[in-house]
């Protein structure tokens, strides 16, 4: 005779209520805290400026300080929150074993990269949100492993793929760049499984991005075009200006982290915080000097230029990469897809003002954004479609989706190997011993 307490009925509603909860309720945690994040980013943004507006050299003071709080906070109670966050999700899902890697993903690193994050955005560093945002959703799912259904390697790789998936849809309200970022970047080593789980987990985080911060396009639209055939040339020159530009950046980034000497290895293991407050000090530097454009992600200053169609000072490209990279390479928490995308505004704007019979300015602009971010990722399918998304710029498929692939190319001459899977390298072998 059938009893709903017997055993039996106990361990199957236990399973339907894992994989329900994990399917529905992951999703929507994921997209509260993607909407909680990029709501905290725009007031820490503002605290940033009353801080700047309040004494123009405050910055090369607490700027230091900041970072080293930051580092130390990271190192002491949130190891695995640094940087990115991308690299940790790539190396839990390369992971081979069924061990819950919660070093890299846990509910605590997720509260953590967030609290950490913004704090860096309050300091002004050039980092932004979306890159914490992927660890963020790959550790709220990653914490229904080992649940009900949800067991084994396989089952941990989709539960943290769909995460980091669902976390860069509702960070940029892109959901199909979270697809393709899934592919590109999740799942290189792996084969991705389009399944009804993964495209649920991003529509459920994105309707809660929606629900609250409304249909919006990261940056505005664009009306920008690019005519043919006489833009092939204009292609060309805009994929391989980004492309190289985000090959040094992937060069210079790894050679500051992976790549150091022994001894040099060594001497920043034992001085991590020292330099931590000497990034800080230059960033602070490099800002005060670009009248405060180089601090934070650069959001406002990339969608005023856009939407105007206005130019950026001659500087504001080269001073957006060094300060990303000296915050980058600091190791506080924080991405760097926000930057990067500015830093691609400012060097358009530079090829724009160089080689005006190339296009309109926007369009200019526009590839070279999208060409950059692919050298840095080389990750050329979502980097067009990230563009296209956050600019509503349909137009501007094929320029954009030429400009991405030449991009990644190009980047390969600088750069051989792919920055995010480099750093996920040095978490991978950073993995506890079992």
């Amino acid at each position: 005779m059938f009893s709903p307490f017997s055993r039996r009925s106990i361990d199957r509603a236990l399973r339907l209520w894992h994989r329900g909860a994990a399917w529905t309720l992951g999703p929507l945690l994921v997209g509260a805290m993607a909407v909680g994040l990029a709501l905290g980013s725009e007031r820490a943004g503002r605290l940033n400026a009353v801080l700047t507006a309040a004494w123009r050299f405050a910055p090369l003071i607490y700027m230091p300080a900041g970072f080293v709080l930051i580092a130390w906070l990271t190192r002491r109670y949130f190891p695995g929150a640094q940087g990115s966050g991308i690299p940790q999700t790539i190396a839990a899902i390369e992971e081979e074993g069924e061990a819950k890697t919660s070093h890299l993903l846990s509910l605590r690193i997720a509260a953590g990269k967030s609290l950490l994050t913004l704090a860096a955005l309050v300091l002004g560093a050039s980092v932004g949100r979306e890159g914490p945002t992927v660890q963020i959703g790959a550790s709220i799912m990653h914490a229904f492993y080992r649940k009900g259904p949800f067991q084994g390697a396989r089952m941990r790789r989709i539960l943290i793929t769909a995460g980091g998936a669902a976390g860069i849809a509702a960070a940029f309200n892109t959901p199909l760049a979270g697809i393709m970022f899934a592919i590109e970047e999740l799942s290189k080593k792996h084969v991705f499984n389009g399944n009804s789980s993964t495209l649920v987990t991003v529509i459920l985080s994105g309707l809660i991005s929606l629900a609250v911060l409304g249909n919006y396009t990261y940056f505005g639209s664009s009306a920008a075009t690019l005519a043919w055939p006489s833009g092939v040339m204009a292609v060309l020159v805009c994929g391989l200006a980004g492309g190289l530009a985000g090959g040094v950046f992937s060069r210079l980034m790894l050679a500051c982290t992976v790549r150091l000497p022994a001894r040099a290895a060594a001497l920043m293991r034992e001085r991590r915080l020292h330099f931590a407050a000497l990034c800080g000090l230059l960033v602070a530097v490099i800002g005060i000097a670009s009248g405060g454009l180089a601090f934070g992600t650069g959001y406002e200053t990339t969608r005023t230029m856009l939407e105007a169609n206005a130019a950026l000072p001659w500087y504001f490209g080269a001073a957006k990469f060094a300060a990303t990279l000296l915050t980058s390479a600091s190791g506080i928490a924080g991405g760097i897809f926000a930057p990067s995308l500015a830093v691609g505004a400012g060097f358009g704007d530079n090829l724009a003002a160089l080689m005006p019979q190339l296009g309109s300015h926007s369009a200019v602009v526009l590839m070279v954004m999208a060409a950059y971010l692919s050298g840095v990722t080389r990750a050329p399918v979502t980097s067009f479609i990230i563009m296209l998304e956050m600019t509503n710029s349909h137009q501007m498929l094929m320029p954009l989706m030429s400009a991405s692939v030449i991009a990644s190319a190009a980047s390969r001459l600088v750069c051989r190997s792919p920055l995010y899977h480099s750093l996920a390298q040095q978490f991978g072998n950073a993995l506890p011993a079992k």
